[in-house]
């Protein structure tokens, strides 16, 4: 089983801190290790050296007859034993001991009867020298990992910074913001190397100018297309009403309304797409406006049922809120199977019918204009719009499909901000 990490632990400060210092610790462990090990054995064989010195010296006096001096004698105590078995066997070697709490080098060489002759010499001095070695490099291998701690720090924070404004106007361009772009000082000035935080920089900045252009293009296309039909539409429906009553002139009438009808919602999407609509707003009863919104559906032959939780005052474009919701409620209606609901619970009102559902790809990626699936009938408009006019009231609208264990069907939800006005409680 996985553990889960905090989010600070996947940020890339934080990955390259953890690899400085632990690059730090190795390599300061490492030198320290290697100039441990080579003072010390310098340390250990000019001691050694010292007291193989002096048994000699013991050895010739001893062998002379002489007086030995008082750091020499034959078997004497304290003698490591590993020690003294080597000389009783012929040999000479040193040792390093803890000798009355003295750090101490023997050197011990054979004796006439399988006795050991000893030279003792004073260790601290040399044991001091190597503990403050060692201290110095842990001082020095702190210090030197905090430095290169700090300048990394500075170096990745300036990456992570770009990368962090990088991932800003991304953001921004994807809700919706065509003009964020980059700018990165180094894409801008000749005379510095571009790096790879540079580069993506710029790709960024080239995709949003390429996708701005396209979209400016088939808006224009739209707009251009919408303005043109206007015209002849208007002149051929005044020539369908001059036709004599007939099923052929329904027919005719029937199609030069439903294409004044896309022209127009061509129009109003190609409004909204500029992005400079603007908001009348003022203070509007809720329950009210979803009140007129049942009774145009019914008065378009849609039987809708209307739920009132709570009503409540919202500061809202009256005009477009029930813009949003009648499309809604001509959406249950046409795509869906009754009975169509909609419900007012506070600044949250909710359309629901008891069809197949939204297509996965609404309820996934939102409303895609010209695009449906599953034989449904119609552009793709209705909701576009609505999710377009939401956005300029300042509302979220989102799409979900109620679960066959509730009684399936699409639910459409609409959250308002709420005004500080009085509200009305109780069903209606």
């Amino acid at each position: 089983m996985r553990v889960a990490l905090p989010a600070w632990a996947g940020t890339l400060a934080v990955k390259a801190a953890l690899f400085i210092t632990v690059m730090c610790c190795a390599l300061a462990a490492l030198l320290g290790v290697l100039v441990h090990v080579s003072v010390t054995h310098q340390t250990v064989d000019q001691a050694r050296d010292r007291a193989l010195s002096r048994l000699v010296e013991a050895t010739a006096a001893y062998e002379a007859g002489e007086a030995l001096r008082p750091n020499a004698g034959i078997d004497p105590e304290g003698l490591p034993g590993s020690l003294r078995a080597l000389a009783a066997a012929g040999d000479r070697g040193t040792m390093v001991t803890d000798h009355d709490g003295v750090p101490t080098m023997w050197a011990a060489g054979p004796a006439d009867g399988g006795h050991a002759l000893a030279v003792a010499l004073d260790y601290s001095q040399s044991a001091r020298t190597i503990e403050g070695l060692d201290r110095a490099i842990l001082w020095s291998s702190g210090l030197a990992i905090g430095a290169t701690l700090l300048v990394g720090a500075f170096a990745v924070t300036r990456v992570t910074r770009r990368l962090h404004a990088t991932a800003q106007v991304a953001r921004r361009i994807s809700a919706g913001d065509l003009d964020a772009r980059v700018d990165d000082a180094r894409t801008q000035d000749p005379n510095r190397p571009p790096d790879e935080v540079a580069a993506v920089a710029a790709a960024l900045d080239t995709m949003a100018a390429s996708l701005q252009r396209k979209l400016l293009s088939e808006q224009r296309f739209t707009a251009d297309v919408a303005h043109e039909l206007r015209t002849p539409l208007t002149g051929l429906h005044a020539a369908a009403e001059l036709l004599p009553p007939g099923r052929p002139t329904e027919l005719v009438r029937d199609r030069v309304a439903a294409l004044r009808t896309l022209t127009e919602d061509l129009l109003e999407i190609s409004r909204l797409d500029t992005g400079k609509e603007r908001l009348e707003a003022d203070t509007e009863q809720l329950g009210a406006i979803a009140a007129r919104v049942v009774r145009a559906s019914e008065a378009a032959g849609a039987d809708t049922e209307i739920v009132v939780v709570r009503d409540t005052h919202v500061d809202t474009d009256r005009r477009r809120l029930e813009r949003v919701l009648g499309n809604l409620v001509a959406n249950a209606h046409r795509h869906g199977r009754t009975p169509v609901t909609l419900t007012v619970d506070g600044p949250v009102v909710t359309v629901r019918d008891h069809g197949d559902g939204y297509p996965e790809y609404l309820v996934e990626h939102g409303p895609q204009r010209f695009r449906t699936e599953g034989g449904a009938t119609g552009h793709g408009l209705g909701l576009t719009i609505a999710l377009g006019q939401a956005e300029v009231l300042g509302a979220r609208l989102t799409f979900v499909n109620v679960p066959e264990g509730e009684g399936g069907g699409a639910l459409a939800t609409l959250t308002l901000a709420e005004s500080r006005g009085p509200a009305t409680n109780g069903p209606a």
